[in-house]
């Protein structure tokens, strides 16, 4: 989509990046101490019960998505998970000293990032990227989705109220009030980083901009449950996941690939957690609701499990289930349900032989997901391992939920994001959850330290033995 950039609009940009530099000059010549506690302060920004909950609040009240209750925990959760990981880490100065490389690394600034912050979580997404950025002593400069635009502008005023605590430049965070695709096209051009988590449109622009760019790919978890996992708490752990924040998350479980042996009792344990599998022809009625025009119908995105229940006309059973469960029929576009949802539907396969699964995974993934997650219930640490080599994923989660274990949590050992690369499977610059590190710049001090070419025959010799001279 080609999108016109006004003279207005260029002018209206630079003056939020002009500020944004000015604020960045100073604040880059801050030390560590400092710094820190900048990024404590914007962590408090949103943590604090009364505020996390008014955001969470706004968020689901302006979307009309996901759940309000769910979105406060998101923050709480999100926001204490980054903190902990920038404790200590240092991104000011020194940053390694190696005496047998001869090599001092020393970070620097990037810059001033563009941040793009979409309307499925716009409630912690600001907050966890600006604590990133401003721990590496950027600025950032938040270009939010429409439906977005206040949650976001709320976080930014209470983070600009922790920076005038410690007396740090309060144009560190800005926010488009009344952003635009033209707005924030232009942003991510004259910005030296943009970050953008949201729609793959937004994400190729971000790349079109002729500056450095991190974007993310499209969610579509595929979980395997293999005849030795623990139905209960696979069950227990997919419900959570499936329902948590109506499935805002990209990593909400999307398909689960069942092993034929557990089948039947796997359906039966998400029963007991409020699953409700749907008969063909209720299938076919959620399918004809959910896309439209091949698209995903934004009136079902993150809605409750009864107001689904509303649009494609199912009964009183379905309006007062948790989730939807429907059999897949198979792989690719003629089979939308293999593909992403960002709704409380879940798509069931089944299996035999793990090669079997394997390859089901690979050809959901293949439609849409490719490059972000897969995961697997089971006890058998050899199948866990053989998933993880042979799908073109970033992450394998082990018997965990994805919603709350692909950004990291307190139970493994992830990064805290809420930003996942899924690496050139997906197009993008990076296969690693988002950190403080993306938002560095190194510099290397390089000393000589003497020594000698190496002998020929130390990095030769296997290859002539094998195969001659």
């Amino acid at each position: 989509m080609s999108v016109q950039v006004s003279d207005a609009d260029r002018a209206e940009v630079a003056g939020f990046v002009e500020r944004a530099r000015s604020a960045q000059r100073e604040y880059g010549g801050w030390g560590q101490a400092d710094v820190d506690d900048v990024v404590a302060g914007v962590a408090w920004a949103g943590y604090r019960e009364d505020r996390a909950e008014e955001l969470g609040r706004v968020a689901a009240l302006d979307s009309g998505m996901g759940v309000a209750e769910d979105k406060r925990e998101k923050i709480r959760r999100k926001t204490l998970g980054t903190l902990a990981d920038l404790t200590g880490a240092v991104s000011v100065g020194v940053v390694s000293d190696d005496p047998v490389t001869g090599i001092t690394e020393i970070a620097k600034p990037v810059g001033v990032v563009a941040a793009l912050i979409p309307s499925t979580n716009p409630e912690a997404t600001p907050i966890n990227k600006a604590m990133m950025a401003l721990k590496g002593r950027n600025a950032v400069v938040f270009s939010p989705s429409p439906k977005a635009a206040r949650t976001c502008g709320k976080a930014v005023d209470y983070m600009r109220d922790e920076l005038a605590k410690v007396g740090a430049p309060l144009d560190l965070v800005q926010v488009m009030s009344e952003p635009t695709k033209a707005l924030s096209y232009e942003l991510m051009a004259q910005c030296d980083l943009s970050v953008v988590t949201g729609s793959q449109r937004n994400v190729r622009a971000a790349y079109r901009s002729g500056k450095p760019a991190i974007g993310v790919g499209l969610g579509n978890a595929t979980v395997v449950v293999d005849a030795t996992a623990d139905i209960a708490d696979a069950a227990a752990k997919i419900r959570f996941s499936k329902t948590f924040d109506n499935a805002t998350s990209c990593s909400s479980e999307n398909a689960l690939v069942v092993h034929e042996d557990v089948y039947a009792d796997m359906v039966e344990a998400l029963e007991s957690e409020g699953g409700y599998v749907c008969s063909a022809a209720e299938r076919d009625r959620l399918e004809a609701v959910m896309w439209v025009d091949g698209a995903l119908n934004p009136e079902i995105i993150a809605q409750p499990a009864a107001r689904i229940a509303e649009l494609a006309g199912l009964g009183p059973d379905a309006a007062d289930a948790a989730f939807f469960m429907v059999e897949g029929t198979g792989t690719g576009p003629d089979h939308p349900f293999s593909g992403e949802k960002l709704s409380v539907v879940l798509t069931l396969y089944r299996y035999g032989e793990f090669s079997d699964a394997i390859a089901l995974v690979q050809d959901i993934l293949a439609y849409q997901g490719i490059g972000h997650s897969c995961g697997i219930h089971t006890t058998d640490e050899a199948k866990a391992r053989r998933l993880a080599l042979e799908v073109d994923v970033a992450r394998v989660l082990v018997n965990q939920a994805h919603a709350v274990g692909n950004g990291g949590a307190f139970d493994n050992g992830l990064n805290t994001t809420l930003t996942m690369g899924c690496g050139t499977w997906a197009g993008n610059a990076i296969s690693e959850n988002l950190s403080y590190r993306h938002f560095l710049n190194t510099t290397r001090l390089v000393r000589p330290i003497g020594g000698d070419a190496p002998a020929e025959e130390s990095v030769f010799g296997g290859y002539w033995e094998r195969y001659g001279r």
